[in-house]
């Protein structure tokens, strides 16, 4: 698992927390892959939890949480760790990292995760009871379209270098989290766990589709999903109709699960 890192460590460990957050690809010596506009990164994210009953997947990290990945492996290598340890919290630390976290929180507290996991809230998912989820990416590691974060287009299931990463990395994932119960947060992710349903390495009834993105971007699709806002407040770009058949079949299936 950590052979990547193995390549990367030295790199990490000498550069300063300012020179990555500059720029997260350390001037180009992270790039796994290119293709025309898209660049993969390395980020130390492929630590898999493998006592996780539940899954939450993303569509890629971010250059913000590709950033809190290598600064906090960067610390905990520095401090003397092992790449395992570092690998583990590096994962944890930055996944779904700054106000995303908030609003995901929020979202499976509203469907009843917490009671399924029998955890007082979410958020300890993050915390005391870690070990209880694994947080991945549809797209493992961090994919830029022209210097920007990747939001999903070109298709990753039809353009050869990212369906590349869906065969090798979520593949992987879904193999070893067979059993858990997986979330893919908003349309793109779905797209990737809707790939590993075709390929017959998870069944659709382990998924639970309909999670909006906790991004900052979909804040009237979470502020809906929550109750906090109003069908009358919505724009033409959100579909109520669609939130809430989704949401309430999160809902039923969770509560079924825990029972």
């Amino acid at each position: 698992m950590s052979t990547l890192l193995d390549r990367f460590a030295d790199m990490i460990t000498a550069c300063s927390e300012d020179e990555i957050r500059a720029d997260v690809t350390l001037d180009g010596r992270l790039i796994l892959d290119q293709e025309g506009p898209l660049t993969v990164s390395y980020a130390p994210i492929e630590h898999i939890q493998q006592e996780a009953e539940i899954v939450i997947v993303g569509i890629t990290p971010g250059g913000f949480q590709a950033a809190e990945a290598l600064i906090e492996t960067r610390r905990q290598l520095l401090v003397g760790a092992d790449q395992a340890s570092a690998l583990r919290a590096a994962k944890v630390h930055a996944s779904f990292s700054g106000q995303m976290r908030n609003a995901l929180v929020a979202m499976l507290n509203h469907i009843g995760l917490h009671r399924h996991l029998g955890i007082a809230s979410s958020s300890a998912l993050w915390g005391s009871h870690a070990h209880l989820a694994h947080f991945t990416s549809a797209l493992r590691y961090p994919v830029f379209r022209s210097g920007e974060n990747y939001r999903g287009t070109p298709l990753m299931t039809r353009t050869p270098v990212l369906r590349k990463y869906l065969a090798q990395c979520l593949a992987e994932e879904a193999r070893t989290l067979s059993q858990a119960l997986w979330v893919p947060c908003g349309p793109k992710a779905r797209e990737g766990v809707q790939w590993l349903v075709q390929q017959h390495l998870l069944s659709k009834d382990q998924v639970l589709f309909g999670m909006p993105h906790p991004s900052g971007a979909n804040n009237e699709r979470i502020g809906y999903f929550l109750g906090r806002l109003r069908r009358e407040q919505l724009s033409q770009q959100t579909n109520p109709d669609l939130i809430d058949t989704a949401k309430e079949e999160m809902m039923r299936r969770v509560e079924g699960a825990a029972s």
